[in-house]
């Protein structure tokens, strides 16, 4: 596995800063041609701070750490020009990450496959993902339960060809050269499944709309 500098970290328990190295291994081997290992560390231990607060499960935050991390150290190798595979990027913004750019996103990675990709932020996130969104989604055969609130980073925002907002106002971050829409949509936050049925169906109706405008063929069936 790939070499570690090894963060020593007083604030974490023996299990989590050992979680942590190995987090640091894969992504590691991930980036080796990349990044050196204190820039993924690096990446990593902020990725970790950003969850350490609010999250309620402990043990599952090395994990949340390295996909994110993980996201944003693939996004800085595309602003930075390392690595470009010609796939566009669309990001989805909301104020919390709870419901209505998870719901875009899982839509979104439903219909494109690996023909694009999709990420997820929220100037604000949340604790956890809205369960009647969840609910809502399973009925269209779409899992979003695995998913998490998480920010947007400048790195993430950079790399993305498309910023989708939906709420966020202000708060979404601007960037000269990208390409913006700001959808207007109902937040769900409080809602029960049949009240979010409407929602989900029109933020459906947009992202096969936006696939439709980025010429992204949806996957066969869907």
């Amino acid at each position: 596995m790939t070499e570690v500098t090894g963060y020593k970290r007083e604030d974490l328990s023996i299990d989590q800063q050992l979680a942590l190295r190995t987090a640091a291994s894969r992504l590691g081997e991930q980036f080796a041609e990349i990044y050196g290992p204190e820039t993924i560390e690096r990446f990593l231990h902020s990725s970790y701070d950003q969850f350490a607060t609010g999250s309620t499960v402990p043990n599952f935050l090395p994990l949340l750490a390295e996909r994110f991390a993980r996201q944003r150290l693939t996004a800085l190798a595309r602003v930075e020009g390392h690595h470009d595979d010609g796939r566009p990027v669309v990001l989805f913004l909301c104020v919390h990450n709870a419901g209505r750019s998870q719901m875009a996103l899982g839509f979104f990675e439903h219909l494109v496959g690996d023909r694009a990709i999709g990420w997820s932020g929220g100037s604000e996130p949340g604790v956890e993902v809205n369960e009647s969104a969840v609910a809502s989604m399973a009925e269209r055969g779409i899992d979003i339960s695995t998913e998490y609130p998480k920010p947007w980073t400048d790195e993430v925002v950079r790399a993305a060809d498309v910023v989708i907002t939906m709420g966020c106002g202000d708060a979404c971050p601007i960037f000269p050269g990208k390409r913006y829409e700001d959808w207007v949509l109902d937040d769900p936050a409080g809602l029960d499944v049949a009240d979010i049925r409407p929602i989900r169906d029109e933020i459906e109706r947009r992202v096969r709309q936006l696939l439709d405008e980025l010429e992204v063929p949806a996957v066969s069936g869907r």
